[in-house]
């Protein structure tokens, strides 16, 4: 049996978020990528930082590496993406799935916002499933797997697997799948596939929420995930349906969502600045009037 590639993984954790931001090198090459970055953003004040993503570029100037990709795995509903900000300080391209047009079509008429490009044009490559790219020496697949939101994608580097929403560590179980465009049944079809992969495997999550004020954690492997996920104990895939439902229907929607989408669906990018010199978000009032508060 042929050994998967290892490539170096470091998460990078934000506490406010609960998000996992990660950079993924070739140890051969010092060639890297850098997916999910996070933009700090205080929803009080309006105030944005850049304090996440400068740790990741410090850490890859210590350690030699050399960014050929910055790529994100979904449009992003609780944090902004840092993808604008890190372009612009490294020159690498940014990437997403390729569905994510469809999650702009629908965002555009939510947030009235005409004027968003709804054609992919904010990133330098759209992912289709089965696409393949390198990272140095080490070549790279993407899977699309939806369910939490339409544009979902999983990368696939050597032994890394980076799983974006879809799975949580086994003791959180798995991704919502209520917000506009996500589906419980595409969500079971993605774990599937996942799940299928060697035993081994290494799974990297998005977020962890902490259950119980445990450390923060991201990494299982599959044999760990098809063992202990709490969501997944006992259940086919009808039944699992039914669990997500039931579960997503009592959920509040995330705090920053309205503040992150209009940016994260804009390839990180904060909206131009007005007459004033100041930057607006739009928030859309009671469009979502069945949610949970």
């Amino acid at each position: 049996m042929t050994r998967l590639l290892q490539p170096l993984v470091e998460g990078f954790y934000d506490e406010r978020t609960g998000s996992i931001q990660y950079v993924v090198s070739d140890p051969q090459t010092r060639k890297c990528a850098i997916i999910d970055p996070v933009l700090d953003y205080d929803e009080k004040s309006g105030s944005t930082a850049t304090r996440h993503a400068d740790a990741i570029l410090d850490y890859i100037h210590q350690k030699g590496l050399d960014p050929a990709w910055i790529l994100d795995t979904h449009p992003h509903a609780d944090h902004f993406s840092a993808a604008a900000y890190l372009k612009e300080k490294t020159g690498a391209p940014t990437a997403i799935g390729a569905e994510i047009v469809s999650v702009q079509e629908l965002w555009r008429t939510i947030y009235n916002m005409p004027e968003l490009a709804t054609d992919g044009s904010q990133w330098d490559r759209l992912f289709a499933h089965g696409d393949r790219f390198p990272i140095g020496e080490m070549e790279c697949r993407v899977i699309h797997s939806p369910g939490h939101t339409l544009a979902s994608v999983t990368y696939i580097v050597g032994d890394a697997v980076f799983v974006h929403d879809t799975l949580f560590m086994p003791d959180s179980g798995t991704a919502r799948t209520d917000f506009p465009g996500g589906s419980a049944e595409s969500l079971w079809k993605s774990i599937e596939f996942i799940l299928a992969l060697p035993a081994d495997v290494r799974l990297f999550t998005g977020h962890d929420y902490r259950p119980e004020g445990r450390q923060a954690r991201w990494e299982s492997t599959v044999a760990e995930q098809r063992a202990n996920n709490i969501h997944l104990w006992g259940r086919d895939g009808h039944s699992f349906v039914q669990m997500r439902k039931e579960r997503d229907a009592t959920l509040p929607f995330p705090r920053l969502m309205l503040h992150a989408l209009q940016v994260n669906l804009n390839a990180g990018a904060l909206p131009a600045p007005e007459g004033d010199g100041r930057r607006y978000l739009k928030i859309p009032l009671d469009a979502f009037p069945e949610t949970a508060w």
